[in-house]
């Protein structure tokens, strides 16, 4: 005698619950592809043309064994509005016997209707035809429009719904709140495992709902599913069999599944079978995404820790979306993406800061920070640079979710960000800082040219492209700085000598950057009859720039310091290094003349004296910027000892 039936048979028919959800669920997915199926035949034979659609994944998860169902959307005819398909007869049996397998975990007066509606739809399912359908009985079908009336597929996803809530009654026991049964000894470490992980996040999601987590043994897998979302194509549902762990996980939104996906990849995960899906009766008949994550473990430990980390992550997926279009406002697509990635890795929620306000919260402190700072319709990424705005955002994001959690009032939220703000746009106010922050993309160019013409990479062509891909990028990179400081300079008059400082300064980049690109064309062939003596005397001309630029670089360092007046030792400092970069520019005009002259002994090829002079020049043109850019600087630091800004 089967245990079920040895069960019944001594009147606890309360403990075949269990197994009658299990199987519930099973017929669920089966009845769900059997619905797949007819209408795949009806789309097939009405388009007339193309291969028929491969459900063997969607066969695979239904865990069937008929496959004469996968030939079944490649056979049918339609002659006018009824669609001819033979063995149609075999899955209205099948629809019929996994209704009532459905139905039998339901009991009770609650129930009572939903198991006359299952006999009502087996009734109709018996009197179909054998081996044809017309449109209007797979309206009742596959149909999930409720003001229409009742069909199959709303049944179905009825059935569902009671089965779940049943589940969610009869579990036998909580473990670190899930709710499980019928588990093996050692799932329960790891059901332990997966729930520390989401219990250690579940905060971040404050009072919304979600992350209910059932467990339970089915054969030799352990699965869990995870509440993640109202939306019936959000679905979560992990196996474990051995020391595999794999999770199944579908979403509406594809650049949330993306997010997602980059975590568990990080994690160690390999992704399959990942695709846009459509399937009836779900999203609304929309495309959802849809793919299979594994982590193959070496022992019980890591299966442990893969478990442990995958909780945490998922608290991070309830309202992505909504959070990622309010991002957008602030940092732009790609940066609320980057953002919300990054505050996940941090372990920082995004709900408090969406439940204080969003995007209103950081307009409205932008706007009270003042006018000087922030126009109408500027973005946070705009003003303080990419970088700044994301830290910022996380500084944000925290703050939000500690007061939310402290159910702190939204006008003080409002004042804690505001201030926040302000400490933010103060490490911006500081034109010597922006100025660093340039000269730093200089003293990059500088020693990548010194270095690359003391590796020989002349005769290096991929390398000295190499270089000269990254030297116009950081060229790039300065330009933005000058673009923000023009940017300060319209909202204030007194940003306008700083700006006019980087301006000058940014010759010096455009110079550098002009030379690694010569250099990539001379390690194209165009180095014949570079000898020793000219690769010196540019080697010395490339190395005495460096020195200047470094040089540049302390000015700038000790001139931030000078708020105050500085010491009379930091005077002394910054006049020297000031003046070093004087006496550079006129030892490189020397050093020019020495490239050219050892050029013009030793180079016949035209074309290569001619790159060769122009790199020289450029070296020393970089130099002449400095120059200016020093005198400049020296002015600004002089009326900031003196007080004025």
């Amino acid at each position: 005698m089967e245990k079920t039936g040895a069960v019944a048979a001594f009147g606890r028919t309360q403990l075949l619950r269990p197994a009658q959800i299990k199987a519930a669920l099973a017929a669920n997915d089966r009845l769900k592809f059997y619905l797949t199926v007819v209408q795949a035949a009806w789309t097939h034979a009405a388009n007339g043309h193309g291969d028929a659609p491969d459900l063997r994944r969607e066969y695979a998860a239904a865990q069937l064994e008929a496959p004469w169902l996968l030939d079944m959307p490649g056979a049918g005819r339609l002659d006018g509005t009824v669609l001819h398909l033979d063995g149609f007869d075999r899955i209205a049996k099948q629809l019929a016997a996994d209704l009532r397998r459905m139905g039998e975990p339901l009991d009770g007066e609650a129930a009572a209707p939903l198991r006359s509606r299952v006999e009502t739809w087996c009734d109709w399912l018996d009197h179909l035809d054998p081996d044809r359908i017309a449109s209007h009985q797979l309206d009742r079908l596959t149909s999930g429009r409720r003001e229409v009336g009742d069909s199959l597929h709303i049944l179905v996803m009825d059935l569902h719904k009671a089965i779940n809530r049943l589940a969610a009654d009869i579990a036998e026991e909580l473990v670190e709140g899930a709710r499980v049964w019928q588990l093996d000894p050692a799932d329960r470490s790891r059901v332990v495992a997966f729930m520390h992980g989401l219990n250690r996040t579940r905060l971040l999601k404050l009072d919304h709902p979600g992350l209910d987590t059932a467990a339970t043994r089915d054969g030799e897998r352990l699965l869990i599913q995870n509440d993640i979302g109202t939306n019936d194509a959000h679905v979560l549902v992990i196996q474990v069999e051995g020391l595999r762990l794999s999770l199944t996980y579908s979403d509406l939104h594809p650049q949330r599944f993306a997010f997602f996906q980059a975590l568990l990849v990080e994690d160690g995960a390999t992704w399959s079978g990942v695709s846009a899906r459509t399937t009836p009766g779900l999203n609304a008949g929309g495309a959802y995404q849809v793919g299979t994550a594994v982590f193959d473990c070496d022992d019980e430990v890591g299966l442990l820790q893969a478990l442990e980390r995958l909780g945490a992550h998922i608290v991070f997926l309830i309202d992505w979306n909504r959070a990622r279009k309010r991002l957008r406002l602030l940092l732009g697509k790609r940066g609320a993406a980057a953002l919300l990635t990054e505050s996940a890795r941090s372990g920082i929620g995004h709900m408090g800061w969406l439940e204080a306000g969003g995007a209103q919260l950081l307009f409205g402190a932008m706007e009270a920070v003042g006018s000087e700072h922030f126009r109408i319709g500027d973005r946070l990424d705009t003003v303080l640079g990419e970088e700044q705005a994301r830290a910022f955002m996380l500084e944000a994001l925290s703050a939000c979710h500690e007061a939310m959690e402290q159910r702190q009032p939204l006008p003080r939220i409002a004042d804690s960000i505001r201030l926040l703000l302000l400490r933010h746009v103060g490490r911006q106010q500081d034109a010597f800082g922006l100025l660093s922050e340039h000269a730093a993309f200089c003293s990059e160019l500088a020693e990548g040219i010194r270095d690359a013409l003391a590796y020989g990479w002349e005769r290096e062509a991929a390398a000295a492209a190499e270089f000269a891909r990254r030297a116009k990028r950081w060229e790039r990179q300065a330009d933005m700085l000058v673009m923000r400081s023009r940017e300060r300079a319209e909202r204030s008059q007194g940003w306008v000598p700083f700006t006019r400082a980087i301006e000058r300064a940014d010759d010096i980049a455009d110079a550098l950057e002009e030379g690694a690109f010569l250099l990539s064309l001379i390690s194209e062939g165009h180095h014949r009859g570079w000898n020793g003596e000219i690769r010196d005397r540019l080697f010395q001309l490339a190395n005495r720039a460096c020195e200047a630029v470094h040089d540049h670089v302390r000015a700038l360092a000790i001139a931030g310091i000078l708020r105050d007046g500085g010491t009379a030792e930091d005077h002394e400092a910054f006049l020297a290094v000031s003046w070093r970069a004087a006496e550079a520019e006129q030892q490189c005009d020397d050093l020019l003349r020495e490239v050219r002259s050892a050029a013009a002994r030793h180079l016949d090829d035209p074309v290569t004296l001619a790159l060769t002079s122009e790199l020289a020049q450029a070296i020393e043109a970089a130099t002449d910027a400095l120059l200016g850019t020093s005198y400049g600087v020296r002015e600004l630091a002089f009326s900031r000892i003196g007080g004025h800004r």
